[in-house]
């Protein structure tokens, strides 16, 4: 998506990281160029206000349920890895647990 116009920050890269300016996970100086762009892109902008009900939607419809602590540490460090460009770990599977496998056993 673009205006056409020409701008300091592409709209493409706005877009690329609209969820980060939402969920204010960028320091100052980013959500300031991401504001003036808005100020000057009436598409970006129209396109920050849907995905920011969406948001808001998903919170008030789903945002409810608590996360068991576990759960919440593992997707916590599994972004971090991959912030920090390591290879995903691969999670190990039990094979003496039937269940773990769609697959049954042939005598």
């Amino acid at each position: 998506m673009s205006c056409g116009e020409p701008h300091e920050t592409d709209c493409s890269e706005i877009l690329d990281h609209l969820y980060e300016y939402l969920d204010q996970e960028m320091p100052d100086q980013a959500c300031e160029k991401f504001q003036e762009h808005f100020d000057e892109c009436s598409p970006c902008l129209e396109k920050y206000g849907l995905e920011q009900e969406v948001k808001k939607l998903v919170g008030r419809c789903c945002g409810h349920d608590d996360v068991p602590a576990d759960l919440r540490s593992k997707v916590m460090s599994r972004i971090e890895s991959i912030r920090a460009g390591e290879a995903p770990a691969q999670e190990s599977v039990d094979e003496s647990d039937s269940s773990a496998s769609p697959r049954k056993k042939l005598a």
